[in-house]
């Protein structure tokens, strides 16, 4: 079977429920009410984060999906067009779905921070347009020389009424972190960014490492994934398309080479 496709993903999604997962948003996740009653039910959970990089049709079809399951989701959006598509935001929203801000404007403001902040501001208030923006993420960048979380070194995005940032408010010590970042499961060894530094060796040496799809609904059926988990997925990945499907598989398999290089040189 082939992987990355829309059907591995309802499967993944699938199996989650029928082990007991509960499927839950990013925000969900930081509202302390939500996680206590998960907890105090003794319910397994995954938090279902996307990434819209490019190609935000395919995100409304996995928003499709998860809705079919009665799964709720985060879906963060860039500012370029080929994420901020206002008409597939308002319809992942009226799914049920978070929309979240998608970040990276140290990045885009080439390091100067003061700019960055009223940048990150005002596209703050454009996706507040279409939701009640509540988290936002960093988009990796993985060619960029800065780092968009630098901006939280001066600022607080709490500020702003926003009430989490994956990467900064989870608590990866209690919470397992799977990215299909390099279009697979331990593509954190070409990650530059998207990755969890602090814990990731000790994930490896656990054996919590898998390549394929299949291997890691293997992993669920056998209980071998954690109780409590945060999936990342990049939907442009996802496709049941055949000439899509190769044309995403020979792209990002170029990716990769680059992003070990640049890996290699930090």
């Amino acid at each position: 079977m082939r992987d990355f496709t829309l059907d591995i993903y309802r499967e993944l999604l699938e199996t989650l429920q029928q082990q007991g997962y509960a499927l839950i948003s990013y925000s969900d996740y930081c509202r302390n009410h939500v996680i206590t009653s998960l907890r105090n039910n003794e319910r397994k959970f995954v938090i279902l984060r996307h990434d819209v990089d490019l190609k935000a049709p395919n995100s409304l079809k996995t928003a499709q999906i998860e809705h079919s399951l009665g799964a709720r989701a985060s879906y963060y959006f860039r500012i370029i067009p080929e994420s901020n598509q206002p008409e597939i935001i308002r319809s992942i929203a009226q799914l049920g779905h978070e929309i979240g801000y998608h970040y990276e404007d140290m990045s885009l403001c080439n390091g100067n921070i003061d700019q960055a902040w009223s940048h990150f501001q005002t596209w703050l208030n454009y996706f507040r347009q279409y939701y009640a923006v509540e988290t936002v993420c960093m988009h990796g960048a993985p060619t960029s020389k800065f780092d968009s979380k630098d901006l939280w070194r001066k600022y607080d995005y709490k500020t702003l009424g926003i009430i989490g940032e994956p990467y900064l408010d989870t608590d990866f010590s209690d919470v397992f972190y799977l990215t299909d970042t390099g279009r697979c499961w331990d593509g954190y060894k070409v990650s530059v960014r998207d990755k969890i530094e602090r814990y990731q060796d000790e994930w490896t040496a656990k054996g919590l490492v898998w390549h394929t799809t299949q291997e890691l609904i293997a992993a669920i059926v056998a209980g071998n994934l954690p109780k409590h988990v945060m999936i990342t997925t990049h939907p442009q990945r996802w496709t049941n398309n055949n000439a899509a499907w190769y044309k995403e598989y020979l792209l990002q398999t170029a990716k990769n080479i680059v992003k070990r290089i640049i890996v290699k040189q930090q």
